[in-house]
């Protein structure tokens, strides 16, 4: 069976077709992207027709920090599955994480487990909550699919527009949460100072993310935590993207800004279901006042990959290579661009970087981007994100590639023939239903 033909199938048993919205082929390539793998291995990937491709994109999603089948964390794995991976005790390595993960942040005290980064974010607002006895959130950024981010949406379907995804539905999120959930913008102090004005003794957490698309402006960060402290709330980072990309650990440590809570997932355990929420003794003292409990946060893999994920990625130094291979990638577009004539923006951190093309008919230029860098053995979008599996030699072919696709694509749009390049119908962009 092809990709495509599975995928049709999966649209039949499952729906949207996938389990995470970011995976949809829509979203890359329609009807041509590969879909399914059968292995993969550094970066390297080969679909279920044998077909093999060097990961230029979105690394498992941001998951597999260190590479695809890491070696070393797949051998702590091995050896935790030996070794019994659920009994009736608990696992002796959720000790030493929570130990590992406060040296690494000294202002950090305790620490929680959940297995992917949603529900870690939904524990870190409820223990918010539970600490403060309040109830409403103000928040900027992406941080899941729980009700009570989405709660954003339903006094305006277009208020969580700006933060990642456009047009997120809040179906089934009570009505009785409108109101709860207030968005602002990032770099936008006097928009969070007005909430902190209106809002502030019903506030019982600021959650952001520290850095995504954009460096915070001077004093931005250190604005936002000021804020938390006179209105009372908990101050909550979400380093779910962000963490492990430019240091061992929070990216929130470069910047100095400690936050009350922390929550890390995705590449903290590289690609093993893992998230922890760290924070102050005072305030995660708190989840002891509300019912936090979970049988598969007790599980055995998941604290050994993250330990053995964060040890090689200390003692490799990985996150100085993960900048490295993103700085180059961001020149790289820029040299091309230049060369093809196509204007271009660059945006995010280095290990975390996307490209917007500033032309008409933006979508299906970035399309068929896709679709010629695919049939060069790329799996490839406006996105990449930086392993430290990837190989010199695999970034000097990519971007060489690159300069030919932008090459192409510049030709087509003096010919006015986007569309007519394109072997499919346009990726999607932003949240839409599937049928």
């Amino acid at each position: 069976m092809t990709g495509q033909e599975l995928y049709r199938k999966a649209r039949r048993r499952i729906p949207g077709g996938t389990q995470l919205f970011s995976k949809r082929p829509e979203l890359l390539l329609p009807e041509q992207w590969p879909s399914y793998y059968a292995q993969a291995r550094g970066a390297e990937v080969w679909d279920v027709e044998g077909n093999r491709y060097i990961d230029m994109s979105y690394a498992g999603i941001g998951a597999t920090v260190l590479g695809f089948a890491d070696p070393d964390v797949d051998d702590a794995v091995r050896e935790a599955i030996t070794r019994g991976n659920m009994t009736t005790l608990n696992c002796p390595e959720e000790v030493e994480l929570a130990d590992l993960l406060c040296e690494l942040h000294p202002w950090a005290e305790m620490v929680r487990y959940a297995r992917c980064g949603g529900e870690a974010m939904s524990i870190a607002v409820r223990i918010a909550r539970a600490h403060t006895r309040r109830e409403k959130v103000a928040f900027c950024g992406y941080h899941g699919w729980h009700d009570w981010y989405l709660a954003a949406n339903l006094a305006s379907d277009s208020a969580l527009d700006g933060h990642l995804l456009t047009g997120l539905a809040a179906a089934g999120v009570p009505r009785s949460l409108t109101g709860t959930a207030l968005p602002f913008h990032y770099n936008r102090l006097e928009e969070l100072e007005s909430i902190v004005a209106g809002h502030g003794a019903d506030l019982a957490a600021i959650v952001m993310e520290p850095v995504r698309d954009h460096e915070p402006e001077p004093g931005f960060l250190e604005g936002v935590r000021e804020l938390a402290r006179q209105a009372g709330a908990v101050f909550i980072f979400d380093e779910i993207t962000a963490g492990w990309r430019i240091n061992t650990g929070g990216i929130h440590l470069t910047y100095g800004v400690p936050p009350d809570i922390a929550v890390f997932a995705k590449a903290m355990s590289n690609g093993y279901p893992m998230a922890a929420i760290l924070g102050t003794g005072g305030v995660m003292q708190a989840a002891q006042d509300s019912f936090i409990s979970s049988t598969y946060w007790t599980e055995r893999i998941g604290p050994a990959a993250a330990l053995a994920t964060i040890r090689k990625h200390r003692e490799r130094k990985a996150p100085q290579r993960l900048m490295e291979t993103g700085s180059r990638i961001q020149a790289g577009w820029r040299a091309a661009a230049e060369r093809a004539g196509i204007p271009l923006t660059v945006t995010g951190m280095p290990p975390l970087s996307h490209f917007t093309l500033n032309v008409k008919d933006a979508q299906a230029a970035r399309t068929l981007f896709t679709q010629g860098m695919l049939d060069r053995g790329f799996l490839a979008t406006n996105a990449f994100y930086a392993m430290y599996a990837h190989e010199d030699r695999q970034v000097e072919t990519y971007l060489a590639a690159v300069d030919e696709v932008f090459s192409e694509i510049g030709e087509a749009i003096r010919e006015n023939r986007l569309m007519s390049s394109l072997r499919g119908p346009v990726a999607h962009a932003g949240f839409y239903r599937l049928t």
